[in-house]
């Protein structure tokens, strides 16, 4: 299994992002299942809005959420709970409450690849991040 973060999907989806080729190619060869979580999906399709892409915002929505393609994890209260004391420890370290709910998930279901651009993945020290 491979963790999805916010940063993936948006340049798998936006042409125009830097990070577009690279997030296209890597899906291309991954035979691996996906999984995200329900703060993923809403941090990505938040920032498509933010980003004035609301169409496209709807598109990956509807991928996300309708398809069956990926898996989508909802944080329960207790990752939630988690995630918080996480957040508190690492207050300094820049790592977003999302950041947090998704180092609690991939602890939890033991993914060790997580499909990112964002360094703080890195960061966790548990996982491979891809692309390289």
């Amino acid at each position: 299994m491979v963790f999805v973060d916010t940063g993936a999907w948006f340049a798998l989806h936006v042409p125009s992002d830097p990070n577009h080729r690279r997030a296209v190619e890597w899906l291309r060869s991954n035979r691996q299942s996906l999984v995200t979580t329900d703060y993923v999906v809403d941090e990505t399709l938040t920032l498509l809005c933010m980003r004035r892409e609301s169409r496209r915002a709807i598109e990956v929505g509807r991928l996300l959420l309708e398809s069956g393609l990926i898996r989508n994890h909802h944080v329960s209260q207790d990752d939630f709970r988690r995630a918080w004391d996480l957040f508190q420890r690492t207050h300094v370290s820049g790592w977003s409450f999302t950041d947090c709910t998704s180092k609690i998930v991939l602890d939890m279901l033991a993914i060790r690849t997580a499909f990112a651009f964002d360094d703080h993945f890195r960061q966790f020290g548990t996982v491979e991040v891809v692309p390289q």
